[in-house]
């Protein structure tokens, strides 16, 4: 079957990761999550006093980075591929509130990004592979079959955000997690580097209103189109 490249952009908490997954899934291509990765350096950054005082250290960490060894490996038990940092799986780490607080003015250097787009670049040369991220149809994909770019209220994402953290036992509010979605969006925006905007080419998907089941089955059709060649 002719395979291609997917690549699924949009703002935090638009749920880019869960329809990357099972689009990945249900095509059985690559799956690949960005977003992890940078988590994964804010993760670094934080463990080796990179960030202090809600400053990132950006000197210190830019020559740490060839220390950074990020790779994605299959969990057995449920099939998903999972983050490991520098041989530690750390899927779990990187999802905590205090981790999405830094990780955009981390994704704002641009040697860290320079280093990340180079691999990401490389896990897609085979095509199919479905990546998402913030820059991935404008800068890493910039000619990948189908391109998405996913939105959504603040407030909605904020709410789908805080469930998620609540279920799995954190102690946040609903403000602190609106307040870090809408801080995560004016840094995505307006970063000099690679910042987040639709590509030309993108289909916008505005979920606020969808479930995720209505949602899957949208672009799946999308890629369904693409694959077939009927677009």
């Amino acid at each position: 079957m002719h395979k291609i490249t997917i690549a699924i952009d949009g703002y935090s908490s638009t749920g880019k990761s869960t329809v990357a997954k099972q689009l990945a899934d249900w095509l059985e291509y690559v799956y690949v999550d960005t977003g992890a990765m940078y988590r994964a350096v804010t993760l670094f950054a934080m463990q080796n006093d990179m960030i202090i005082e809600e400053k990132v250290n950006t000197s210190k960490l830019i020559a740490a980075l060839p220390a950074i060894q990020l790779e994605f490996k299959k969990n057995t038990s449920n099939g998903k591929a999972e983050i490991f940092l520098n041989g530690k799986n750390v899927e779990k780490d990187i999802r905590h509130l205090h981790v999405s607080e830094y990780v955009s003015p981390v994704a704002t250097i641009s040697e860290v990004r320079r280093k990340l787009v180079e691999q990401q670049k490389k896990m897609g040369e085979g095509k199919g592979v479905v990546m998402d991220g913030r820059d991935i149809g404008t800068v890493v994909f910039p000619n990948a079959e189908l391109k998405i770019f996913m939105t959504a209220s603040a407030e909605q994402r904020a709410q789908r955000r805080y469930n998620e953290l609540l279920e799995r036992g954190d102690d946040v509010m609903y403000q602190d997690v609106l307040e870090n979605v809408q801080e995560r969006d004016h840094i995505d925006t307006t970063r000099k580097d690679s910042p987040l905007r639709k590509a030309k080419d993108a289909i916008e998907i505005d979920n606020s209103e969808m479930n995720m089941e209505d949602q899957f089955h949208t672009i799946l059709q999308l890629a369904k189109d693409r694959i077939a060649g009927r677009v």
